[in-house]
């Protein structure tokens, strides 16, 4: 690499993929120090791309996800020409998402092997199955190709880079005291939604266990999750007993992403659905206990320090359905609230 080098990232369109792209964006500067790194994102990313240092810009992206939209990314293409990009990194597989890069004129343009991606990539990486988790996809993509044969060639998952989202203290009080919290006890968050699908979510009254059980030891409770997860989150803290409610805060609804980043950053230990805020937690530097259900933390595994991974062994798990194809999403409903709870213990002994 040389020290001239420019890139532009097509960046993921979830939270979690996002947050775990962060570690191919931490190699990238790794092997040339000197690299400008924009990406072009959802404008839903910018501030989880600006807790980032390796990023110089982050550039919103207008086209909706799943839009095809020929002639704005055409529009976009030329208009990122005139930055003149020495390389273009592709991070999803569909076809579109190659194109800007194409119309932006850039040389040199690599990604793997997707659908029908032949001429927009020039360097197309075809063994995209011989690395096991999405993380070493992402980060295999900043080595020449003749390097990256399969898993073992980037030395294993812990010799990887992990994602580490800035959190800065004077901007996280404010956000503590926009919602009239305080640290005066230990905070346990909770994150009960999934985006995916009902398969990734572990049923209410579990976590309302856990929380019942942490409350019984001081912890506060924060519950976490969008305006989708607002009604789940107050059932979770009307099934703890009366008593501990006054420590159990629903923040489901009520902050924007990056405010949800701060106020994760202030809790010791999060659960959490396999979900965008689980990488967030891990990114923060949480103890995370990962609740998998039709998932598999084969691929897509929290990349925090401390980690707890839960799951049942029924064997038609993991489907990686969105919805229980038996219809008894025995792997999440079987998952009791004991080892979760025994989990985060563990962090502590």
């Amino acid at each position: 690499m040389t020290t001239a080098e420019k890139a532009l990232i097509i960046g993921p369109s979830w939270v979690g993929d996002m947050v775990m792209s962060q570690s191919f964006y931490k190699r990238l500067k790794e092997r040339n120090p000197q690299m400008q790194i924009d990406v072009l994102a959802p404008g839903w990313c910018k501030p989880i791309l600006e807790r980032m240092p390796e990023i110089t810009e982050a550039i919103e992206m207008p086209v909706g996800h799943g839009s095809f939209d020929l002639k704005t990314r055409y529009t976009i293409g030329k208009m990122l020409a005139k930055k003149h990009y020495t390389h273009a990194y592709i991070l999803p597989n569909s076809a579109k998402s190659a194109l800007i890069p194409l119309f932006a004129g850039i040389k040199k343009r690599t990604g793997w092997k997707g659908e029908m991606r032949y001429g927009l990539l020039n360097d197309l990486r075809p063994n995209k199955k011989d690395f096991q988790y999405m993380v070493e996809r992402y980060v295999a993509l900043a080595h020449p190709k003749s390097e990256m044969k399969n898993s073992s060639s980037l030395g294993g998952l812990e010799l990887l880079p992990k994602p580490s989202l800035s959190v800065d203290k004077s901007v996280q009080q404010s956000t503590l005291n926009k919602f009239n919290l305080s640290l005066d006890s230990k905070v346990l968050g909770l994150c009960p939604g999934a985006e995916f699908g009902p398969a990734k979510k572990w049923p209410e009254h579990h976590y309302a266990q856990v929380a019942e059980s942490l409350c019984q030891q001081g912890y506060q409770v924060w519950l976490f999750g969008s305006q989708k997860d607002v009604d789940a989150c107050n059932n979770i803290r009307q099934q703890v007993s009366e008593s501990y409610q006054k420590q159990i805060f629903v923040l489901a609804g009520k902050t924007s992403l990056i405010e949800a980043v701060d106020l994760l950053a202030a809790c010791e230990t999060v659960v959490s659905n396999d979900s965008g805020l689980m990488h967030v937690a891990a990114a923060v530097g949480c103890q995370v206990v990962a609740v998998y259900g039709s998932t598999s933390p084969k691929y897509t595994p929290p990349l925090a320090e401390k980690v707890e991974i839960v799951h049942t062994d029924i064997e038609c798990r993991p489907c990686f359905k969105r919805e229980c194809p038996l219809g008894h999403l025995k792997c999440l409903k079987e998952l009791d609230a004991k080892q979760v709870i025994d989990s985060i213990g563990h962090f502590n002994s």
